[in-house]
């Protein structure tokens, strides 16, 4: 089991003692997120940054104009056979606005690189519970963990477990500048399964991966018994990991 499946299992039992202590939690404005992602072949990834510096000037102004809250871009370090190579990717707290921005990229026309995908696929996602540090950041590293949860799970898992663990936890992380942005996401439009949800944290540094590690290492620790709880909740044979290489910009 991943450290970061400790967030979501331990919410599950997380006991009502330190559910008094911990931070109020409360759901955010809906933030809504484009993902476009692509299987580029090795001999083309150097043009995949170039094209992320094509789309910088109109994403900046999107920013500025409070159009966008964030945009950026990603390659995969643990790459899979058949998966995603590079993505790009930006917020907004509308639907509108990731779609506003889609049809000004859109009409700008595609760098050359992408024609020679192999794989391509959108994603639009949407999450109640974020928090960043505003700022731009090259070279930061995205820790990204997917979960699904069973047909019988409570209708209120994914913002229960939220409330309870990840966003006390991911706000303690940001504090500490291990990390630089968090957010739990589910899709807005449904490509794949409705019970599906990710996690996402964004690390400066790669030091931040292990400093993220060892809080969530520590804390299933204190909570033993937290696994079984879980088990009978999510669907692990279905849970997958993702790392990646980021740049990034938050408003």
């Amino acid at each position: 089991m991943s450290a970061l499946c400790a967030i979501v299992v331990l919410g599950g039992i997380w006991t009502s003692a330190v559910r008094a202590q911990a931070m109020e939690v409360k759901e955010k404005p809906r933030m809504y997120t484009y993902f476009a992602n692509w299987q580029i072949p090795r001999a083309r990834w150097g043009d995949m940054e170039k094209a992320a510096a094509a789309d910088q000037k109109l994403l900046d102004q999107a920013i500025a104009g409070g159009t966008l809250v964030a945009y950026g871009d990603d390659s995969s370090l643990v790459h899979q056979l058949e998966g995603p190579t590079h993505d790009n990717w930006w917020s907004a707290m509308s639907m509108a606005g990731v779609l506003d921005v889609l049809e000004s990229v859109s009409k700008s026309g595609p760098p050359p690189v992408l024609a020679s995908a192999t794989k391509h696929s959108d994603a639009i996602y949407v999450s109640k519970f974020y928090n960043w540090h505003a700022g731009t950041y090259k070279g930061a590293y995205t820790h990204t963990s997917y979960y699904k949860l069973k047909a019988d799970a409570p209708q209120d898992a994914v913002e229960s477990v939220s409330k309870s663990f990840i966003v006390p936890l991911m706000e303690k992380l940001l504090a500490a500048g291990a990390i630089v942005e968090y957010e739990v996401d589910e899709e807005a439009i449904h490509t794949e399964s409705p019970d599906g949800f990710w996690i996402d944290y964004i690390c400066p540094t790669s030091a931040g991966l292990d400093k993220a590690n060892a809080a969530l290492g520590e804390a299933m620790k204190a909570n033993p018994m937290a696994g079984p709880a879980l088990g009978s909740m999510v669907d692990f044979t279905v849970h997958r990991d993702y790392l990646t290489h980021s740049n990034v910009t938050y408003k």
